[in-house]
């Protein structure tokens, strides 16, 4: 099927630092107290998010770049050195529709 060699392409591909990500219309980042974690809602099922993954998509407001959301997540968590991890994370919502770039 060409979408999914698409999304295989796309989850290969880096993402700019310029990008705006966020999620997109329909899905919905919420914490579930059940499982103790954040889960993505979506019209099909749901994905339940590690802590990394929760820290990211949290920032996906369509309004910060990844280079801001790779600064905040730094800062709130005396890291360094994590934009290669959160590009491929990006790059990966992205190839699964969990993301959208916005302009």
């Amino acid at each position: 099927m060409s979408g999914d060699g698409a999304g295989r392409a796309a989850a290969g591909a880096a993402v700019a630092a310029d990008a705006r990500p966020a999620i997109p219309r329909g899905l919905k980042l919420q914490w579930e107290a059940a499982q103790e974690a954040h889960v993505l809602l979506f019209p099909e099922g749901q994905v339940l998010l590690n802590g990394s993954a929760a820290e990211i998509m949290s920032r996906c407001d369509g309004m910060r770049t990844v280079a801001e959301i790779v600064a905040d997540i730094e800062r709130t968590h005396s890291l360094s050195g994590i934009a290669d991890d959160v590009g491929a994370f990006v790059a990966l919502a992205l190839a699964k529709r969990w993301l959208e770039l916005r302009p």
